[in-house]
C-alpha cells in the first residue's frame, strides 16, 4: 500500500547544483587560461579560487534569485515631495555589486600591477555573471569607461582612481568625497537607437562646461556615479561626462522618467532620463563623438561576448547536472545516446563560445601590438554577432534537458532564458555588429590579413577550403547593398572559423572534431544534438560535466 508519506517524498530529483566551484569544474575555461597565460595560467586560476567557490555556492543563487525576484523601484520625490530622482534596489542586488567590486569585475584591470589583468578579468566574469546577469551591466560599463575618459587626460586624471577604487558605495553623494565611483552610458534616444548621430539633445557651451538639454531612451544603472553621454554640441555630435552629483554636492538636473519593464535584466534598473540643463564636461572635441566613445563600445561589446559565454556554460553545467542524476527508462539520462549527444553538443557550443571570448581578452592584453589590434577589430564584432545570436537557442535547449523543471523558475533556467537574448541587442544589434564587420574589411585591410593569420595557426586541412570560400566571397563584394546583404553570413563564418583554429590548437580534439564536423565541413542544420555518428560524445560530456 502507497502510504502519504511515500507519496510525497521526493524521488528521481537532481539534487540542486551548489557547492561547486565554477572555475575549478569549468575544464574549458581552465583550458582557455592555459592557451593564452601560459606559464601564468596557475597565478591567473589561482587569483579566482574564491570567486569561483562563491559563485556554485548556495548563497550566491539564493542571492540572485532574490534580485530578480524583486526589481528596483523609482522613488522620484521623498516624503515632502522634493526631487530626488532615486532608484531603490533590493539588498541582494546590492550583495551581488559589492561582490564583483571586490572581485576586481569592474574597472580594476586599468590600474592593476598583476599578471594579465584583463585575461583574469575575463575569466572572472564568466566564472561569476551566471549568478545573475543584471547586476553585471554596471560592471561592464564601468570598466568600458576607462578607455574612454583618456580623450581627456584631466577628466581621465580625476575619475579613473574613482572608477577603479575597490570598494562599493551605492549611495549618490559628492564625487570628491566619495571613495569610489560607478560609470553609465546613455548614447541613444527614442527617436534613432542605433543611429546615434540623429540624436537631438543639446549642448550648449557655459563656461568651463556644457549644459545638456534633451533625453535619453535607455540608460542602464541610473544610480551609477558618472556617465558618459552623446550630445549635439555647436561642432556637432559630442561625448560629454555627466555627474548625478556634482562637485559639491549639488544634485544634476537629471530626471528620471521611468524604469524599463523589460524582458529579463530584471535586477537592474533600465531608465529613461530627462536633462534639464544637466552639467556636463566635453569628452574629446567637439563632433568627434563616436570616435571618442568608440573605445567604450568596443570594451561592452566584448563582455556582451563574455556574458553569452557564460550563460551558455551555466546552461551546460545544469544540464549535464541534471541528466547525471536523473533517470528515465531505466537508466541516467546522460547514458541515454540521444541526450548524451544532446549533451555534448552543448557543450562543444559553449566551449566554442569561451575560447573565442578569452582570446578577444587576450587581445586587450596586447592592445599595443597591431596584429592584436587589428584581430580584435574584426574577431570583436563578428564574435558579438554569432555567438550572443547562438545563445538563445543554446539555453533554451539546455532548459528542455530539465523538462517541466527547467521551465519553473525555481530552477534558475527561466532567469537564464530571459536574458539570452540581451547581448544579442545590447550595444548594437546583429545587423549593426554584422555591418561593423563590413567597415573592418573596408577600412582596415590588415584586420583581414590577422584574421586569416590566427585562422591558419591551426594549421588543419579541414579548414582551407572554408577559409578560401570566405575570402573569394569578401573579393566580390560588390555594391554596398549587396554586400550588406552577405553581412550576417560572413559575420557568422568569420567567427566560427577563429573558434574552429582556437578549439584544435587549444581545447580536446573530441570538442574540436565535432565542432568542425557540425559548424564548419558539414551542413548546418540549426539543431543541436546532431553531431556525426563518430563523435566521442561520452568523452565530451565528461569534459564539459560538473561533479560534486
Amino acid at each position: 500500500m502507497v502510504t502519504d508519506e511515500f507519496a510525497h517524498r521526493p524521488t528521481n530529483q537532481s539534487p540542486p547544483l551548489e557547492g561547486v566551484s565554477t572555475v575549478e569544474s569549468d575544464r574549458a575555461l581552465r583550458d582557455a587560461v592555459q592557451a593564452y597565460a601560459g606559464d601564468r595560467a596557475a597565478g591567473v586560476l589561482a587569483s579566482l579560487s574564491d570567486l569561483g567557490e562563491l559563485a556554485g555556492s548556495a548563497e550566491a543563487r539564493e542571492h540572485g534569485m532574490a534580485a530578480n525576484a524583486n526589481p528596483p523601484r523609482l522613488r522620484p520625490v521623498d516624503r515632502f515631495g522634493n526631487r530626488v530622482d532615486e532608484v531603490d534596489f533590493h539588498p541582494s542586488y546590492h550583495w551581488l555589486m559589492d561582490r564583483s567590486v571586490r572581485a576586481g569585475l569592474h574597472a580594476a584591470p586599468w590600474v592593476s600591477d598583476e599578471p594579465l589583468p584583463h585575461l583574469r578579468r575575463a575569466a572572472g566574469y564568466v566564472a561569476w555573471a551566471h549568478v545573475e546577469p543584471g547586476h553585471g551591466c554596471p560592471m561592464t560599463m564601468t570598466y568600458a569607461a576607462v578607455p574612454a575618459l583618456r580623450a581627456d587626460p584631466a577628466l581621465a586624471a580625476t575619475w579613473t582612481p574613482r572608477l577603479t577604487a575597490g570598494t562599493y558605495d551605492p549611495a549618490l553623494g559628492d564625487p570628491e568625497v566619495k571613495g569610489s565611483a560607478l560609470a553609465g552610458m546613455g548614447m541613444t534616444e527614442k527617436q534613432g537607437g542605433s543611429d546615434v548621430r540623429s540624436n537631438v539633445t543639446r549642448a550648449t557651451p557655459s563656461g568651463e562646461h556644457y549644459l545638456l538639454r534633451g533625453h535619453k531612451w535607455f540608460t542602464s544603472a541610473p544610480m551609477n556615479d558618472v556617465f558618459l553621454v552623446l550630445a549635439q554640441a555647436p561642432g556637432g555630435l559630442t561625448c560629454f561626462l555627466l555627474p548625478r552629483v556634482l562637485p559639491g554636492g549639488e544634485r544634476n538636473r537629471v530626471t528620471l522618467v521611468r524604469l524599463k519593464d523589460k524582458l529579463g535584466n530584471r535586477s537592474n534598473a533600465s531608465s529613461e532620463l530627462e536633462l534639464h540643463d544637466a552639467v556636463g564636461w566635453r569628452l574629446g572635441d567637439e563632433g568627434a563623438g563616436v570616435r571618442t566613445i568608440i573605445e567604450m563600445v568596443a570594451a561592452t561589446r566584448l563582455d556582451c561576448v563574455l556574458g553569452s559565454a557564460s550563460l551558455m556554460r551555466r546552461g551546460v553545467a545544469e544540464a549535464t547536472w541534471h541528466a547525471a542524476h536523473r533517470s528515465a527508462f531505466g537508466r541516467a539520462l546522460v547514458d541515454q545516446p540521444a541526450m548524451t549527444a544532446v549533451l555534448a553538443d552543448l557543450a562543444v557550443e559553449s566551449e566554442a563560445a569561451t575560447m573565442l571570448a578569452l582570446r578577444l581578452a587576450a587581445a586587450v592584453e596586447h592592445a599595443d601590438d597591431p596584429a592584436e589590434a587589428a584581430l580584435r577589430r574584426i574577431a570583436l564584432p563578428a564574435a558579438k554577432f554569432w555567438v550572443c545570436k547562438r545563445t538563445p537557442t543554446h539555453v533554451a535547449e539546455a532548459l528542455e534537458v530539465l523538462g517541466g523543471n527547467g521551465y519553473v523558475e525555481e530552477s534558475g533556467m527561466p532567469l537564464l532564458f530571459r536574458e539570452s537574448p540581451l547581448n544579442s541587442i545590447w550595444e548594437g544589434s546583429g545587423n549593426v555588429n554584422a555591418l561593423d564587420l563590413l567597415r573592418a574589411l573596408m577600412r582596415t585591410p590588415e584586420s583581414l590579413d590577422a584574421w586569416r593569420d590566427e585562422v591558419d595557426a591551426a594549421g588543419d586541412e579541414r579548414l582551407l577550403a572554408p577559409t578560401d570560400e570566405v575570402l573569394k566571397a569578401i573579393a566580390g563584394l560588390g555594391d554596398p547593398d549587396a554586400a550588406a546583404q552577405q553581412a550576417r553570413w560572413l559575420a557568422s563564418r568569420v567567427a566560427v572559423l577563429l573558434q574552429a583554429s582556437l578549439l584544435v590548437r587549444h581545447s580536446d580534439p573530441a570538442v574540436a572534431d565535432a565542432f568542425v564536423a557540425t559548424r564548419v565541413t558539414g551542413e548546418p542544420t540549426g539543431v543541436l544534438g546532431m553531431l556525426p555518428a563518430t563523435t566521442d560524445v561520452r568523452a565530451v560530456v565528461e569534459r564539459a560535466s560538473v561533479t560534486g
